[in-house]
């Protein structure tokens, strides 16, 4: 079975290095060529972090696709919003490695709706090329829930019909009002990205968390949406290996090679 792991960051520093060490990692592209042979991991989708500037953004192309992300960067020196947002935007989108846009409304404490947004929604449609958003609970006690809750999603997959959304980490823990906008809105999908932190005993963990797992199992079947999803890592924070196994144990068998590979295929045009 290939597989597409479509969502995942690639950060430098110290940080970084103990975050890959602490799931058995290494935290190097070279490092991930090897693991994605031994995995048959065929492509990686990078979701951006740390600056607007393209040449940033090089990545291997035969080993991944990138989304712009708008995380810090979307509000310069922390105060105030980057003047030539969208220009900057579609510079990215122009690039033939470059598969859609990342948003971080939580962090940046900033509503989806709000029109700043607007033409970045507008430039995603006109390129159709989707805009990921973080969705779900946060890395930092800082950022703000309420701004990534999937409601929040909702409103501006209504009003921008035309526009394709993913809803990353199947905005958990608010699994029954992610899987209502899933159901609900043609133009979004998901990734299941994030869901554990750390390395895991599979057996262990269904066991003490039978509950999770319950409801993880009970809201992916309920939207009936398996073209729309899709699965990911958000590596560096767990282990590849043992993040493909956890899945495979929440999505039916018959669904693997289109969560796997074939929607991010499509969805993010990879191409492959």
């Amino acid at each position: 079975m290939k597989i597409i792991d479509a969502h995942l960051h690639l950060f430098t520093g110290d940080h970084a290095a103990e975050m890959a060490a602490g799931v058995g990692h290494r935290n190097s592209i070279e490092h991930l060529r090897q693991v994605y042979g031994e995995l048959n991991i065929v492509h990686g989708v990078v979701m951006g972090n740390g600056s607007l500037d393209a040449g940033f953004h090089n990545y291997p192309p035969d080993l991944f696709h990138y989304c712009a992300g708008l995380d810090s960067p979307l509000l310069e020196n922390g105060e105030n919003l980057i003047p030539d947002l969208p220009d900057r935007v579609e510079e990215h989108l122009k690039r033939d490695n470059c598969c859609g846009v990342k948003l971080y409304p939580g962090y940046n404490s900033v509503w989806l709706s709000d029109p700043i947004y607007h033409p970045v929604y507008e430039l995603a449609r006109k390129y159709d090329k989707p805009v990921a958003v973080h969705m779900g609970l946060t890395a930092f006690p800082r950022a703000q829930l309420k701004y990534c809750h999937p409601l929040a999603l909702d409103e501006v997959a209504a009003g921008f019909p035309q526009t394709r959304f993913v809803m990353c980490h199947f905005g958990n823990p608010f699994l029954e009002t992610a899987a209502a906008v899933v159901e609900k809105n043609p133009n979004v999908s998901t990734d299941l990205s994030g869901l554990l932190e750390g390395r895991v005993d599979l057996d262990a963990y269904f066991q003490t968390q039978a509950g999770y797992a319950s409801l993880l199992t009970t809201w992916l079947t309920a939207v009936v949406q398996w073209d729309n999803i899709m699965f990911g890592t958000d590596w560096p924070i767990v282990n590849l290996g043992e993040y493909i196994g956890f899945v495979q144990r929440l999505i039916p068998q018959q669904y693997w090679n289109a969560v796997f590979f074939d929607n991010a295929n499509r969805i993010y045009g990879l191409g492959l």
